[in-house]
């Protein structure tokens, strides 16, 4: 039993269970461009399900970036990843995350930080998400460390310029970077 608020909550225990600490965080969204999903990603992805019922990876529809991959085509290749991961969910948005999580029953935002550079840009972010909508909450997870240094602009740059990225993203990433870029360009 954990005690929140004056109540109490049951804390299920059981092997593959969800934690879920307060009724009301039981869906949680995931942002992000993900161009390409990594194997850091993956991590955040399967502990983000052992927390909540439902976890939104969101993909965020922001071609002002100049994506490698389409948004459909990142929404295919992250569901694909994760078919075998109960509670997963592949979408994409546009516009506000506070909106698309309204829409969505979702009260958390689950976010991945490798550094302190992340955190400063991510502090911004949650604070103009509560300022927008004070009942989103912000959970803050870092990735395991092997991935630490991993980024999908990194991924890119070094798959690019020939280099190993085989360790870094699921096989199904790294057939379809062989079938979209050039190597040693």
């Amino acid at each position: 039993m954990l005690r929140v608020e004056g109540e109490i909550v049951k804390r299920l225990t059981r092997s593959g269970s969800r934690n879920c600490y307060d009724p009301n965080m039981h869906v949680a969204v995931y942002p992000g461009s993900f161009d390409p999903l990594t194997n850091g990603h993956l991590d955040i992805i399967r502990r983000g399900t052992r927390l909540f019922d439902r976890l939104l990876v969101a993909v965020l529809e922001n071609e002002g970036k100049s994506p490698l991959f389409s948004v459909a085509e990142r929404v295919d290749l992250i569901s694909r990843c994760t078919k075998d991961i109960p509670g997963v969910e592949v979408c994409s948005f546009s516009g506000l995350l506070v909106d698309f999580m309204r829409e969505q029953g979702a009260t958390v935002v689950v976010r991945g930080i490798r550094a302190v550079s992340d955190y400063e840009y991510e502090l911004q972010m949650a604070l103009m998400n509560r300022e927008l909508n004070p009942a989103a909450e912000t959970i803050f997870m870092l990735p395991a460390v092997e991935y630490t240094y991993v980024s999908s602009r990194l991924v890119k740059e070094v798959f690019r310029l020939g280099g190993d990225v085989a360790r870094l993203v699921p096989p199904l990433v790294l057939e379809s970077l062989r079938a979209r870029l050039p190597v040693g360009v």
